[in-house]
């Protein structure tokens, strides 16, 4: 029999609807968005709507259960086994959790593991004045035990694009995750909504064995470099690259002439990508949940970068029936996902693709044959052109970085345990499952252990502003829990591979030479972007919701090897907007089941 461990209960009267529902009900109450009019959504609200000030308050609730079970040998649909497949509902990617702006969502997770806990965390969301949901074992929850269950309950705040996943050690490389599809305005009109899309590297070999190996010091004492992935998926399938006759290619069917709206998300462990679509560019309307400005004409793109834990919202114009027929192929076009040339952020050895064809008389049913153009400019970074609809300037006279706001990323290796740690300000995160950092707030006690590697915001300060220095020439996707920080300035990425370390020089942050190329106007914002080698980032981050939240690298081993801090903000007020009470049931139930199933797995990594 199942455990129950219930947590917010702050809904009062609410109509409940299933997700089946939900799409009716958004089409008659959101009567002014329709195909020529993206940019209305609802009485007082459209995409110029501050949603960190205003959020259309639906008064629904759309609920969702996730079961997540073990398959030790999991036929993947390119027709290979994978071990120790972790899945939702069955499935890889896991059910599309679907609502609308302004709606409550209560997800149930149901957790059928036989040795492993889980949290699930909801990428992304703002969570504002709840951090309690954030789902991040050893940070604001301990895990969910083995035959136990928990709801976590937000308000969709947002809209576009996102993802859930667990943030327990690495386990969603095991397929622990699934897409969040929130509806609202757009910044530009289209026809069609096709939907999420995920683009994502996939193993055959298990998250943990992989994570083993990458914590093993490797030649002359380094990290041992990850093994690349077996296949890459779009949208949850794709052909075997050893055998094409295996699995199938991802399809995405156009009618000419019409505008498709297709989200895009990486959920990657590791790997990024440069998208493109073979005769096509493509509009981007938002990215990580941010509308952005599509008069600018930087928006319309031939391809796109999305690194690990990216999401885009991008808008396809379908070809005519006359075009389609002078192009040079067959009316099938090839969508890639290319690696950037330095090998630093991924070098897969095929050509992983999807396929776009149209549905018209004279369309074929044949491959594409034309492989198009290799994309400019790949390189490990993501573009900072793209200016939010919602403008947001950042006083310049605030601008300040001192000493404790100075985040320096290296690697170490520690003798003793014989493994390779990534660190950030000198300290490799590791968190205790048995004790949350919330759990600390609850009990007013500050004695959280060094390792913790908490920042303590300055509770009187409107935006903070963190300069991360990179010592080493790998790029780190950085991503920050409950909040989307504005890019203010980065170092240049590096062009190509070839040296080591020690022999490219540290592009370290110049107040001198470097202020002078600082934005403060409107600048691009999001909650991931790449801090790149050898080089430094600086992010503006309102400092506007209490809570104990996360900044990490989303590369799944570098997180698991510690780099990540945890920062806390306005933290005496955290107790008068949530109630830390709901830990406990939930702290206990895991507690009883580490005391009584010793053959559970222990903690190998940071935890998170």
């Amino acid at each position: 029999m199942l455990s129950r461990v219930s947590i917010v209960g702050f809904l009062q009267a609410l109509t409940v609807l299933n997700a089946a529902t939900a799409s009716s009900l958004a089409k008659r109450d959101s009567s002014c968005n329709t195909p020529d009019n993206r940019a209305c959504w609802t009485d007082g609200f459209d995409i110029t709507t501050d949603w960190e000030k205003n959020t259309p308050f639906t008064g629904r609730t759309v609920n969702y259960t996730l079961v997540l079970e073990q398959y030790e040998s999991y036929l993947g649909p390119d027709g290979v086994i994978k071990h120790e497949a972790m899945l939702f509902n069955g499935s890889f990617p896991g059910p599309t959790i679907t609502a609308d702006w302004g709606d409550r969502i209560n997800v149930t997770v149901i957790n059928k593991l036989l040795y492993n806990g889980t949290s699930i965390h909801w990428h992304g969301m703002r969570l504002l004045n709840n951090n309690i949901n954030d789902g991040v074992g050893g940070v604001t929850e301990c895990p969910i035990p083995p035959n136990a269950t928990k709801s976590y309950l937000f308000l969709a705040e947002q809209y576009g694009i996102t993802w859930y996943h667990s943030h327990y050690s690495s386990q969603y490389g095991n397929g622990v995750l699934g897409a969040i599809v929130l509806n609202g305005p757009a910044s530009a009109n289209y026809d069609v909504d096709l939907g999420d899309f995920p683009i994502n590297d996939w193993y055959y070999e298990s998250a943990d064995q992989i994570l083993a190996q990458v914590q093993a010091p490797g030649e002359h004492g380094g990290p041992t470099i990850p093994p690349g992935p077996d296949n890459i998926f779009f949208n949850g399938t794709n052909v075997n690259p050893a055998d094409i006759t295996m699995g199938e290619y991802a399809k995405v069917v156009l009618t000419p002439g019409l505008k498709y709206r297709l989200r895009l998300f990486n959920p990657s462990v590791d790997y990024a990508f440069t998208f493109s679509i073979v005769g096509h560019n493509f509009t981007v309307i938002a990215n990580d949940l941010v509308p952005v400005n599509t008069t600018d004409p930087s928006t319309t793109v031939s391809s796109l970068f999305i690194a690990v834990g990216q999401r885009y919202d991008i808008i396809i114009q379908g070809r005519s029936e006359e075009e389609i027929a002078s192009d040079p192929g067959n009316g099938n076009y090839w969508i890639n996902a290319t690696q950037p040339t330095s090998g630093l952020c991924g070098n897969f050895y095929g050509k992983p693709a999807a396929i776009l064809s149209y549905d018209y008389p004279d369309a074929t049913d044949e491959l594409p044959i034309v492989d198009g153009p290799v994309p400019e400019d790949l390189r490990c970074e993501d573009t900072t052109d793209f200016r939010p609809v919602v403008v947001r300037d950042i006083p310049p006279s605030e601008f300040s970085i001192p000493p404790s706001n100075t985040l320096p990323v290296h690697l170490m290796r520690d003798m003793k345990q014989s493994k390779v740690f990534w660190t950030i300000d000198n300290v490799a995160l590791n968190v205790s499952w048995e004790k949350p950092l919330l759990e600390y707030i609850r009990e007013d006690s500050t004695s959280w252990p060094y390792s913790e590697d908490v920042l303590e915001m300055p509770p009187e300060s409107d935006w903070n502003f963190w300069l991360i220095e990179n010592k080493s020439k790998i790029p780190h996707p950085m991503h920050a829990h409950g909040h989307d920080f504005v890019i203010v300035g980065r170092s240049p990425a590096l062009d190509g591979p070839g040296l080591s370390d020690g022999m490219i020089p540290d592009k370290l942050f110049d107040p001198v030479f470097d202020t002078y190329s600082l934005n403060f106007t409107n600048p691009a914002r999001r909650d991931v972007t790449m801090l790149p080698g050898k080089g430094w980032l600086i992010v503006a981050v309102q400092n506007d919701n209490p809570g104990a939240w996360l900044f990490h690298c989303h590369i799944a081993w570098h997180v698991s090897m510690g780099l990540s801090v945890q920062f806390l903000e306005k933290k005496d007020e955290i107790k008068n907007k949530m109630d830390l009470n709901l830990l406990v049931d939930n702290c206990d139930a895991w507690q009883s089941y580490i005391d009584t199933n010793p053959p559970w797995h222990p903690k190998n990594d940071s935890g998170v």
